[in-house]
């Protein structure tokens, strides 16, 4: 006679450890990485990218103020462009570095990304009146880099 208690299973597997409705639930690891690993990959390469976005942007007030559209005057903060650009690449160059930290899985690396963020953020801000288009566009992937990285940041293990 058969084992009924075994039909159903597979190589002494619950139904619960197969994805079915069995009646205990098995523990999860939460340090366990997931597929929403992938959103804080995509927070590191969104930095990168918003790094190197901003070294570009200090690169262009620093050699051809001319480009943008607003007077010195027209800024939130009233200083020169060249100002402007050694702040712009001041910053993108620590967002890349905020970005490989990012890479490394390391909690302050988490941290560091979303404080970088929120300062570009702020610094976009300040040079909106500048260069509109561009500037609303930095501050949106800065939004999703901070919410890839507060709502699954803990995703990535070290």
């Amino acid at each position: 006679m058969t084992n009924m208690s075994n039909m159903g299973s597979v190589a002494g597997a619950t139904s619960d450890q197969m994805g079915g409705t069995g009646g205990t639930r098995r523990a999860v690891d939460p340090t366990s990485a997931t597929g929403w690993v992938g959103w804080i990959a995509f927070a590191g390469v969104m930095m990168f990218m918003v790094g190197v976005f901003h070294i570009i942007e200090g690169l262009v007030a620093v050699f051809r103020d001319q480009v943008f559209l607003v007077g010195k005057s027209g800024l939130l903060v009233s200083v020169d462009y060249t100002t402007w650009g050694w702040v712009h690449m001041l910053g993108g160059v620590i967002m890349l570095f905020g970005a490989i930290a990012l890479f490394g899985g390391k909690m302050w690396g988490r941290v560091v990304a979303i404080i970088l963020a929120m300062v570009s953020m702020v610094v976009n801000i300040g040079f909106l009146s500048a260069y509109p288009i561009w500037s609303m566009m930095m501050i949106a992937i800065d939004i999703l880099v901070i919410w890839a990285v507060m709502v699954h940041g803990r995703e990535m293990v070290e």
